[in-house]
């Protein structure tokens, strides 16, 4: 073995205590030399990067939406926010507004929206319950005897909710011009400071966006607002037979502070009869 290069730790012994024999030695001085395994590839401390592009972008948040941000926050951190559900039928609702459009385009030149009839009916509710419409300031509370409802807009640069004043006051057709006129303004980008001031009462539409349901933050120093959602034809029980109804789901977030529970379930009621109902609306009933 040693003549032949051999390395005794190399050679497996078949002898007692694995001593290696004279065989074991022949052997391995005949057996072909031994091939060493090729290496293996060092696996790469670094995972392959998976396909298709992963980039990111930092962009500073713009003056809007750092305001949005911080009201939003004071709103959850400092009411005692709670909301509370209801459905309305808006069956009577359509069938008004498919029978009167043409005329009431006509003689205002603008179309009878959802959001005048649900401001309507709201502004006549909140001046019947004076605790929906307050909000508080320090100590004390403040109760309002006009309706002004801030009309939730959606624009480029984020959430705007400048108020229709005296909402009690104007007609549906003046709630819809003064709705629009605002739009305008907030998607352009020109609203004034005081036209964005004030409000005693919010109103936001995600229906508009497909939303079935959702919980909308109190606007503050305001005590409740009020979410309209997508209208769904939904089936619904009508004195005790199964008929196909267009249903909203109603959610109004309220500060408990001001507003007990009782309250605002009573003020979801009423809002819900009269737009199941809209002639009472129509004639202050």
């Amino acid at each position: 073995m040693k003549e032949s290069g051999i390395a005794p730790d190399s050679v497996a012994g078949t002898g007692k205590d694995g001593r290696i024999t004279k065989e074991d030695a022949q052997k391995a001085v005949t057996a072909p030399p031994a091939v060493a395994p090729a290496p293996q590839p060092v696996a790469s401390a670094v995972a392959a990067a998976p396909s298709g592009a992963r980039t990111e972008e930092r962009k500073k948040m713009s003056r809007m939406r750092r305001t949005i941000a911080k009201r939003l926050v004071s709103a959850k951190n400092n009411t005692a926010m709670l909301t509370t559900f209801n459905e309305v039928d808006l069956t009577e609702i359509m069938a008004l507004r498919e029978k009167h459009q043409d005329a009431f385009v006509k003689k205002y030149g603008i179309k009878l929206g959802f959001m005048s009839l649900f401001a309507k009916a709201c502004a006549k509710v909140l001046l019947e319950m004076p605790d929906v419409n307050a909000m508080i300031d320090g100590e004390d509370i403040i109760y309002h005897n006009y309706v002004d409802i801030s009309i939730a807009i959606s624009t480029p640069n984020g959430l705007v909710v400048p108020p229709v004043h005296n909402v009690e006051s104007l007609n549906f057709a003046e709630v819809e011009l003064k709705i629009k006129e605002l739009a305008d303004k907030a998607r352009k980008g020109e609203l004034t400071l005081e036209e964005m001031s004030g409000g005693t009462f919010t109103i936001t539409n995600g229906g508009i966006f497909g939303s079935m349901l959702s919980t909308p933050i109190l606007n503050e120093p305001q005590s409740a607002i009020l979410g309209m959602h997508n209208i769904v034809q939904r089936p619904v029980a009508v004195n005790g037979q199964v008929e196909i109804r267009p249903m909203m789901y109603l959610a109004l977030s309220y500060d408990h502070r001001v507003i007990d529970g009782s309250s605002s379930v009573t003020f979801l009621v009423k809002v819900k009869k009269l737009l199941e109902e809209p002639i009472t609306l129509l004639l202050d009933l």
